[in-house]
């Protein structure tokens, strides 16, 4: 049985109403959606999922990655991983547009990252849904990815090891 591909995923920030528009036509309005030295941070709420209540997202266009975690709705509800996936990020002073490329780590708190959306990634591969050097980029940034999480154990100290002291 094969894996079911969306179409490649486009999502496009506009700052100056801060919105959230995916390539399948819905669009998403932003709690926050700042410019930051490093790339940019936005939040959202998710009202229509009953476990979460929020995602909160970094792009960090010099990295070629955006970063993930979803907030729960009930406090007493064990925090979920990070997830860091390969994007291709491109930006100007209105908007901000990110291609997915589906390949990612899921980076718990405390424990080792794992790869996420494999099949996802080879099956729009096969399918010319993603090109092969966007393909390479993405197994080339995930595999970097991968050994920086590594050597510094934690996400916080990764993004210090980037000059990113910001809070995840």
């Amino acid at each position: 049985m094969g894996t079911a591909v969306a179409p490649q995923l486009v999502d496009v920030i506009d700052l100056f109403s801060a919105q959230r528009s995916h390539s399948s036509g819905s669009s998403v309005p932003l709690n926050r959606c700042q410019v930051e030295p490093w790339g940019l941070s936005v939040e959202c709420a998710t009202p229509a999922d009953p476990v979460h209540e929020g995602e909160v997202s970094w792009l960090l266009p010099d990295h070629g990655l955006r970063l993930t975690r979803r907030r729960a709705r009930h406090w007493t509800t064990r925090r979920e991983p990070s997830t860091i996936t390969a994007a291709l990020i491109e930006h100007d002073t209105r908007s901000w547009v990110t291609t997915d490329l589906l390949l990612g780590l899921q980076v718990p708190d405390h424990g080792s990252a794992r790869i996420v959306h494999a099949e996802e990634f080879a099956t729009a591969v096969s399918a010319g849904m993603i090109r092969l050097n966007q393909a390479d980029y993405a197994l080339h940034t995930v595999y970097r990815l991968f050994v920086e999480l590594s050597r510094h154990r934690d996400v916080s100290r990764w993004l210090a090891h980037l000059g990113i002291f910001d809070l995840w």
